[in-house]
């Protein structure tokens, strides 16, 4: 009797999971996901180098560079002359090793006229470089990269190729924009995502944007100002992740971003004031304007750099600590956007590990499980807008399980996990990313 009506002794039913899940892919890429195997290429690239072996050290090189799953990097010996390959967004890198030499080049814009003031730019931003030059060939604006076979150390390559890709990834896009007269060029490998993709973006960026607007709106814009400040960059974190938009609206979400990190004195109300103003902006936009920054395309580095893992955990305390009152004083809205601050922060500011990304990725499928529907994805996380204990158990240990062997410490307490309610699950589960530990032995 007691079993049928408390359900003692039945186990709560995971849906399964099918096996075909959609490849869209979420947040920016990170090159701080390589396995162990991978890492080694590192190590023997670096050894071969300081025994002058630079032919077997280059080819070592590439294929630690190689993200073999998105297909970013071809390395092709032919002959005397070793061509390659690398992908950055946007952009490609296209270069040779030759008769003990090595050039790269990326093609910016098409530019049919000489222009001073687009010259004038680049001539500026070409002393803000360590590796690469601006250059102009034929009428093309394009970005180089060149070294000697026996100078181009590891290390060397490393960080002149990420400095000529991602800066040339950013660079097209502003200065087509900037300069009509410029005509973009080398686009053909950019992956247009189905419309359906782009519908259910556009509408979740509109949904989200306009209740934190009025969830802001509901409250004393004062006494409220450090938890508002919370919502929006919570906001602007979760648009960059899930809904990674590229170019001009890419550009436009980072000033509105920047508005609150100048260092100008200002009250955090007029700042808050101010990006609300940019994201009304983004929200009158229509779908013409939103739709062709909205595509998917394959990367090789990272466009910020990674950190101590006390960084990541600093940021995740520091916004639980802030975000008690808020539960104490019930208002969940402003509690869960602040949980989700404290590694949406780290995400967005740092290179992190695969796996911590995953667990982020965790967090967002279950405090916004729609959106994943609407996108194709099956959720069994949440019912009813409760948390499934098993289910997302079960998704920690496999996150962990799969990556032990590059983080071989690395194990997630899902027994300090709270199910009552979304609010208790948030900080319960922030808080245990705060002790995660990512060391390599």
């Amino acid at each position: 009797m007691f079993e049928k009506l408390f359900n003692w002794g039945k186990k709560e039913e995971i849906p399964e999971m099918p096996l075909l899940q959609p490849s869209i892919p979420f947040g920016r890429y990170s090159d701080n996901n390589k396995s162990k195997a991978k890492t080694n290429k590192w190590t023997e690239a670096d050894t071969l180098y300081k025994e002058k072996k630079y032919t077997e050290s280059m080819a070592c090189f590439f294929d630690y560079l190689a993200d073999d799953a998105a297909k970013n990097v071809s390395y092709i010996p032919e002959g005397d002359t070793t061509n390659f390959v690398i992908h950055q967004g946007s952009k490609i890198i296209r270069g040779a090793i030759h008769q003990g030499e090595l050039k790269a080049v990326i093609n910016l814009a098409l530019m049919p006229q000489p222009g001073v003031a687009i010259m004038r730019r680049l001539l500026d931003q070409n002393f803000n470089l360590y590796y690469s030059r601006y250059a102009l060939h034929e009428d093309k604006l394009c970005m180089r990269f060149d070294s000697d076979v026996d100078a181009a150390s590891p290390s060397k390559l490393y960080y002149g190729f990420k400095e000529l890709a991602t800066k040339a990834d950013k660079q097209d896009d502003l200065l087509v924009q900037d300069f009509q007269q410029l005509k973009p060029i080398d686009t053909e490998h950019i992956v247009e995502i189905p419309e359906t993709e782009k519908e259910v973006k556009y509408k979740w960026l509109q949904s989200w944007i306009q209740e934190a607007l009025d969830k802001i709106a509901s409250v004393d814009a004062e006494k409220f100002a450090g938890g508002n400040a919370y919502i929006l960059l919570s906001l602007l974190h979760r648009i960059d992740f899930l809904i990674i938009p590229e170019g001009k609206l890419l550009r436009e979400l980072e000033e509105i971003y920047a508005i609150y990190w100048k260092a100008d004195n200002r009250p955090t109300t007029e700042k808050n004031r101010d990006m609300m103003e940019g994201l009304k902006k983004i929200l009158d936009k229509p779908k013409t304007e939103v739709f062709p920054y909205l595509f998917h395309s394959i990367s090789t580095f990272a466009i910020v750099a990674p950190t101590v893992y006390k960084n990541v955990a600093e940021s995740v305390h520091k916004a639980n600590e802030n975000a008690i009152w808020y539960r104490t004083n019930a208002y969940p809205y402003w509690h869960n956007q602040i949980c989700e601050y404290g590694i949406g922060f780290a995400q967005h500011t740092y290179s992190l590990p695969r796996p911590l990304t995953e667990l982020y990725l965790l967090l967002m499928q279950i405090n916004y499980p729609a959106f994943f529907t609407e996108l194709g994805f099956t959720i069994p996380y949440v019912n009813n807008g409760l948390p499934q204990a098993q289910a997302i158990e079960k998704r920690i240990q496999e996150i962990c399980s799969n990556w032990r062997e590059k983080y071989t410490q690395l194990y997630f307490k899902t027994e300090n996990l709270c199910m009552t309610n979304l609010e208790e699950f948030n900080f319960s589960y922030t808080n245990e990313l705060e002790f995660l530990n990512f060391e390599m032995p």
